[in-house]
């Protein structure tokens, strides 16, 4: 809307820029309550696709009668119709009830609860260590684009990005653990502990098998930072307001830092929260190769039943975090640009 004789030549209504962020907050809310309702749908229909029998699962082995199996059944609300059974799953899931584990006989909840510590320990010193590492080898690539140091971390990333996290996982352990050659095994072939050490000897215990999965994890996930943050600098690298910045005799270290690297952030600041949010899933391969016990080992031993109200509860728990991180990132956009939400 323009005014004659305005300075700037516009004039911008009141309360523009003030009721513009409430809408975007209120979009993306709403958007992350529909991801959420699609996940209990995608989660109760998924794994029923899934050929296998609970019951007959549950029951493998031992002498079981006709009439055992349906009353099992009728203990787990197998013998409901689906309808019904799914809005007893929507209805306990958004109270809190995720329900009971067919193969553990315990509360769902209870047991994401005992096997999360794990996960989060292991996950989250990958994500600090890979988000950073890729972050930083990132900038330095693009900002010397084309260099020898450019090409080697460039191919080493794109081959660490194309290879199997369960590949790696199980070539560190044929190396390191078992030993090749002259390269003895030096770290424990799975699990999180020894058992019996308490105090410092626990802890180191603990990172003495942490090693080789925060390495499989970090190989594979500072390669992704570091693709995405080189992209998304080099794109950013032709824009004129670094031009000017130079032009007001600025240090190249200054440009980089305080007007390239907040402008290529965006994408970045992007795949770091949704690693974030991987940190409640761990990685199941990588778990189950490490025989770690977190929730990507659970959720391999739910699978294989299949014990459905654990498949759901943790497919939840996992979509749930990923929504979560991704409402987070969209919330902290207008404060890296503020061009976004207005």
């Amino acid at each position: 809307m323009t005014t004659v004789g305005s300075p700037a030549g516009a004039v911008r209504r009141p309360g523009t820029t003030t009721s513009a962020y409430p809408r975007y907050l209120a979009g993306r809310l709403g958007g992350a309550a529909v991801s959420l309702f699609a996940v209990l749908v995608t989660s109760f229909f998924l794994f029923r696709i899934i050929p296998g029998d609970p019951v007959k699962a549950m029951t493998h082995g031992m002498p079981t009668s006709a009439a055992q199996m349906a009353t099992l059944r009728r203990q787990f609300g197998l013998d409901l119709p689906l309808w019904q059974q799914f809005t007893d799953y929507c209805a306990k899931a958004l109270t809190g009830d995720l329900g009971m584990s067919y193969q553990f006989r315990a509360p769902v909840g209870e047991l994401i609860a005992q096997k999360l510590p794990a996960t989060l320990l292991l996950t989250g010193v990958a994500v600090v260590l890979y988000s950073a590492l890729g972050l930083w080898l990132g900038t330095r690539t693009a900002w010397r684009h084309r260099g020898p140091g450019d090409r080697l971390h460039t191919g080493v990333a794109l081959t660490l990005w194309s290879v199997p996290s369960f590949w790696l996982g199980l070539l560190l352990i044929i190396v390191f653990s078992v030993g090749v050659g002259p390269v003895p095994g030096m770290f424990p072939t799975g699990g999180m502990e020894s058992g019996g050490d308490t105090g410092l000897a626990y802890v180191l215990d603990v990172a003495h098998h942490m090693v080789l999965p925060v390495i499989t994890l970090v190989a594979v996930g500072y390669a992704q930072t570091l693709l995405v943050m080189r992209a998304s600098l080099l794109d950013e690298m032709g824009g004129d307001y670094l031009t000017t910045a130079r032009a007001k005799g600025l240090r190249d270290d200054l440009v980089r830092r305080r007007h390239a690297v907040p402008n290529a952030l965006l994408p970045t600041v992007t795949m770091i929260f949704i690693n974030l949010g991987h940190v409640a899933a761990g990685s199941i391969l990588v778990e189950t190769v490490f025989s770690w016990p977190g929730l990507g080992g659970l959720f391999y031993q739910a699978l294989s039943v299949p014990d459905l109200p654990l498949v759901q509860g943790l497919f939840v728990v996992f979509a749930g975090a990923m929504i979560l991180m991704n409402l987070l990132a969209d919330l902290l956009y207008p404060l890296l640009d503020p061009r976004v939400g207005r």
